[in-house]
């Protein structure tokens, strides 16, 4: 694997080199898996040109080209399963695809894209999936900071294995999915992680780390919410129903934490009638006995939802899509779904006696990476969490330097009728306030306590200080956990 990085990069096999050789219109088009503009712009038959053709557009590519772009590499290549040789020609039986994050250039092996130019092809029970919004969505999440191990449970090709190598020690990577294993290994390899530092194994959930304890959890765990009937994809398919997967992976998390781990899961969830998305998850959460942020990103109604699910199997246009499709919507009825929620679960554990539970909507636009944020949240609640009412009032804390106020009112008005803190950074909260807030938060620059701000507040406005102090210190302390303010001195 390291002969086929190195041919790779010598013909400039990356992120970059591909996007530049395809231009924007292609590769915007290659996106919504269309190769036509993308095989007008390789048609020099360059070595980068030739790979961009195998793998990405899953065309047949001359014989002599593809040897020229991987010299020598054909014959081991095709004992992998990886290409195959006929007649001339040369085929991709796997994707290898680049990838890259802000340091370096990586490549991944998965199986062929389905669907590419509108072709109806169905995909098969133990296909590996690739690159997905839904891997970097949880790349982008993950905290980044430096431990001893990790577990990646239900690797897929190994996208999070890969990212973790970089700040873990040890990396447990899991599937049930003796192919998607396979190919971890072969990423691995490709990529140069230790074999001493990836650790790769079989076996469901918790059942290969049993017993075991790591500093960090992520999972994007086959989450789709279903009848559990008819074949299953295992990238998607846990083979239970409904949200079943995604609460015993986020109840069994905390067993396998040590202290200050996080667990971090990306998922979908059910929405019932008549019952608000945020008490079934605060039900999975609330025993877990971790600190728990959740954030539900997205939205779908029972349609959408299994129109997706049923064209990502590659069943739109086929006899049994509608058959599926009522089926589904049948047993969303009897469960008495009225949608599904998708977002992030982020458990901390802190072994404090009332941990805090956060579960929230944030559809809007997000600063990316968030770890940053998550990791920041996490000792933000334990700063809240040392300081008693004293404390605070006692506290120099500082205004988040990117947040700006924006006022909403009538053209020239005395006062404005709404005002907005927005963080530019991050998560990007926004925040309705009065003016004490306001104040309070313009004033935040380390040099006064929050009593004193307050008390001055009080004055200004002709109110008991005490009454203030009442009323504005669990405001102080919800800006505090949200990133509005930050620990001073």
């Amino acid at each position: 694997m390291l002969r086929l990085r190195a041919a790779l990069e010598t013909t400039g096999y990356t992120y970059d080199g591909v996007a530049g050789l395809l231009g924007p219109v292609a590769h915007a088009a290659l996106s919504r898996n269309e190769t036509t503009p993308g095989m007008r712009a390789t048609a020099d038959g360059s070595p980068l040109a030739t790979l961009v053709r195998l793998w990405l557009l899953q065309a047949p590519v001359d014989h002599e080209a593809a040897e020229r772009a991987l010299p020598g590499l054909l014959g081991p290549l095709g004992e992998l399963g990886i290409v195959q040789a006929s007649g001339g020609e040369v085929r991709a039986l796997v994707d290898v695809r680049p990838y890259a994050d802000d340091e370096r250039d990586l490549w991944l092996l998965s199986d062929l894209t389905p669907g590419l130019d509108g072709r109806n092809l169905r995909v098969g029970p133990d296909h590996v999936l690739g690159i997905s919004s839904a891997s970097t969505s949880l790349a982008q999440l993950t905290v980044r900071e430096p431990v001893d191990r990790a577990l990646d449970l239900g690797t897929g090709c190994g996208v999070q294995a890969l990212h973790l190598a970089t700040h873990v020690g040890e990396v447990v990577a899991t599937d049930v999915n003796r192919r998607a294993l396979w190919m971890t290994r072969l990423n691995a390899q490709l990529n140069g992680v230790p074999a001493e530092t990836l650790d790769v194994r079989e076996g469901s959930l918790y059942e290969p780390v049993a017993g075991e304890d790591f500093d960090l959890v992520v999972t994007n765990p086959p989450f789709v919410i279903s009848p559990a009937t008819g074949e299953l994809l295992v990238y998607r398919d846990s083979g239970l129903p409904g949200d079943e997967v995604v609460r015993q992976v986020v109840t069994g998390s905390a067993q396998h934490l040590r202290p200050g781990g996080w667990a971090q899961v990306l998922a979908n969830w059910v929405i019932e009638s008549d019952r608000p998305w945020d008490e079934r998850l605060h039900g999975w959460l609330a025993g877990t006995g971790c600190d728990a942020w959740g954030v539900q990103r997205e939205v779908a109604d029972p349609a959408q939802y299994v129109e997706l699910w049923l064209k990502d199997a590659g069943l739109h246009g086929t006899a049994e899509y509608t058959a599926r499709y009522d089926e589904w919507l049948s047993w969303f009825d009897a469960q008495g779904v009225e949608g599904v929620g998708f977002g992030w679960l982020n458990l901390h554990r802190t072994d404090r006696r009332e941990p805090v539970l956060r579960l929230e909507e944030w559809p809007y636009e997000v600063e990316q990476p968030l770890g940053p944020e998550v990791a920041a949240w996490g000792r933000r609640v334990e700063l809240d969490r040392s300081l008693d009412d004293a404390g605070l009032l006692a506290a120099h804390l500082v205004a988040r330097p990117d947040v700006r106020q924006e006022t909403f009112g009538e053209p020239g008005a005395e006062d404005p009728e709404q005002i907005v803190l927005r963080q530019q950074r991050g998560l990007r909260r926004a925040r309705r306030v009065d003016t004490v807030e306001a104040g309070l938060l313009g004033t935040c620059d380390g040099d006064l306590a929050v009593g004193q701000i307050l008390d001055a507040l009080a004055d200004l406005l002709g109110s008991e200080t005490a009454a203030v102090r009442e009323a504005y210190l669990p405001a102080v302390r919800e800006m505090l956990v949200e990133g509005f303010l930050t620990g001073g001195r």
